[in-house]
This record gives structure tokens, sequence and C-alpha cells, in this order.
């Protein structure tokens, strides 16, 4: 799970919607040697998202799986360098955040390691109705952070 600008001592509402994105993603597999890695660093001096996303992912929604945590990255390109050496020996990876800014996490996986973006499968962080009043400008904000991409990396399907 990718972490979003975190000042405040407790996950913030877009990184408590990614938590939840990310349990329901691993839910559905019930995998018993399923890894939870919390990605983000600290913003404003304040703890990492990574923590604080841990943090909520136990006290709030009473995850008890394994978890890990990358506490360095301060961008998404960073999230993705720093985890790879966590995921070499996987079978499957789900990136769960926004759909557009996990399809960019995608898109830089591939960039940077293309033997596991092949392990790659959709995360359920994104279900109809979901965000419905602020869906229209989290599309355009999407649309903008993903402008970097090359037009075949912007394809969603996996």
């Amino acid at each position: 799970m990718l972490g979003y600008r975190n000042p405040q001592a407790t996950a913030n509402f877009i990184n408590r919607w990614r938590v939840r994105a990310g349990i329901r993603s691993i839910a559905a597999d019930s995998a018993y040697d399923t890894r939870v890695i919390f990605s983000g660093g600290a913003t404003s001096g304040g703890a990492a998202e990574a923590q604080l996303m841990a943090d909520y992912a136990k006290s709030a929604l009473e995850f008890d799986g394994r978890v890990i945590l990358e506490d360095q990255s301060a961008t998404t390109w960073e999230n993705i360098t720093n985890v790879i050496p966590l995921l070499e020996d996987v079978d499957r990876i789900k990136i769960a955040s926004q759909p557009a800014h996990a399809l960019k996490a995608r898109a830089y996986l591939r960039r940077q390691r293309p033997d596991l973006a092949e392990k790659l499968v959709r995360a359920d962080d994104y279900r109809s109705g979901e965000w419905m009043v602020v869906k229209p400008l989290l599309a355009l904000y999407g649309l903008w952070t993903l402008r970097g991409l090359k037009a075949d990396e912007r394809n969603v399907s996996l």
C-alpha cells in the first residue's frame, strides 16, 4: 500500500481509505503467506506514512497478518524502488492506492523491473460508487499525474 502526504499523528482520510482497499484486496485471497507492505516515509518531520497506515490497519481494522514497513520513500518512484527487494520471492503483487495512483505505480514497476511486473494482479481499489462525490476531481487529478506516462503505460489492463 502506498502512502499519501500525512503530516498528522494518525492516518489521514486518504491513507485510511488506501489501507481499507489494501486489506479488502487480500481478504479474498486468504493466503497464509500473504505479506502487506506499507510504503511511505515521514512528511513534515512526523511519523512515517507506512507506520501510520500499519497502525490504522492493526487498531481500527484489526488486521493481524504479516506486515512489512518501507518507511524511507518520499515519491511514488521511490515507493516502488524501495519495495522491490521485498518482492523478489513473491508469486503475486497487488498495488493498493487510488486507481490512477496504482496505475502509475504499476507503470513504474514495469520500468524498473519488468520481470516482477509480470506478477502484477489487480487490487480491489476501485468499487463502483465509491468516492462518487469527488470522483470527477480525482479523475482530473489522476489524469494530470499520469501525464508523464507513455500511452502504452496508461493501459489499465494488467
